[in-house]
């Protein structure tokens, strides 16, 4: 039970202590695509203790699961673990819980991805009702799709072929290179399989909304996958380019004002950040940041495999 616990515990300050890090960094914003593996490597350090816990909790509990995770292993080291003296009614507890924990989990990203579809079944055939395909037109279309529309606006299709949806009042407002910047962002989010990230922090911040470190996921997701795709067109076209492209698309809906809040608000830090284009980090302490972030998933493997491991020694 101890080692279970100390799993839960670490999991625990894992999920309170890395946002909150992670706000106070100075170098987010100028490296989207380092901080996006970062906090994936965060969560993925807290579902893990999460998982192991829940892992030894039944295995205190209960000799056949015992017998499955201890199998292979010498006496000794089950010995180091004294699971057959440790915990009481309470190891099972915890393994019901935890496991409940992550069927939840898995149960609210099927639902995520369900309502994901749903949605761009229906923006398919809505896009089919306003632009149907004349006669003698392939199925698959273009990667650019013209919609008759007095508002200017853009978005991307998700799906085997991503497709760019503009509408005419956006290619009467969109100049130069301003469009195919638009569409190198849009491209950023689909090789990226930018939305496979909004659908598992959306299902985390749904299926535990009391958790602060999942809701924190789901918002930095949102807004560091338009970052980077920020970064992909303006490394292509560049800053003032793409920063242009934004407000002509968005500049009748008043979301540049002061009274802007939100995802308006969002939008106009994003056309800041590309007028300012602060440096980005060295080579060497992007790498560092890398190697760092990819070792914390480890710290709870080692923990769970210490005492093992020292019995052995």
């Amino acid at each position: 039970m101890s080692v279970s616990l100390a799993l839960l515990l670490l999991g625990v300050l894992t999920s309170l202590t890395a946002p909150r890090l992670l706000a106070r960094a100075d170098w987010v914003e100028r490296e989207p695509v380092v901080a996006l593996w970062v906090w994936q490597c965060v969560v993925a350090a807290v579902l893990v203790s999460f998982a192991l816990s829940m892992t030894f909790s039944a295995a205190a509990a209960w000799q056949a699961v015992r017998g499955q995770v201890f199998a292979p292993a010498p006496r000794a080291v089950v010995d180091a673990y004294a699971l057959s003296t440790d915990g009481g009614p309470w190891s099972a507890v915890l393994a019901v819980v935890l496991a409940a924990g992550g069927l939840w989990s898995g149960a609210m990203l099927g639902r995520e991805i369900g309502l994901a579809r749903a949605r761009r079944r229906q923006r398919r055939a809505d896009l089919l009702v306003r632009a149907p395909r004349l006669p003698g037109e392939e199925a698959a279309g273009g990667r650019l799709v013209v919609l008759e529309g007095e508002r200017p606006d853009a978005w991307l299709l998700p799906g085997a072929t991503p497709r760019l949806v503009v509408t005419t009042a956006a290619l009467r407002r969109l100049k130069g290179r301003q469009l195919d910047a638009l569409l190198a962002h849009e491209q950023g989010h689909a090789r990226a399989r930018h939305d496979w990230l909004r659908h598992c922090s959306g299902a985390l911040a749904a299926g535990f909304p009391g958790i602060p470190v999942f809701a924190a996921f789901r918002e930095e997701m949102h807004r560091l996958v338009e970052l980077a795709a920020d970064d992909v067109a303006s490394r292509r076209f560049g800053r003032l380019t793409i920063a242009l492209a934004l407000v002509e698309l968005n500049e009748e809906r008043g979301v540049f004002g002061p009274a802007a809040g939100g995802p308006a608000a969002g939008l106009s830090r994003r056309v800041d950040r590309l007028l300012t284009a602060a440096p980005r980090l060295a080579p060497a302490h992007r790498l560092r940041l890398t190697a760092t972030a990819a070792l914390v998933p480890a710290v709870p493997v080692v923990v769970a495999l210490f005492p093992g491991l020292t019995a052995l020694g």
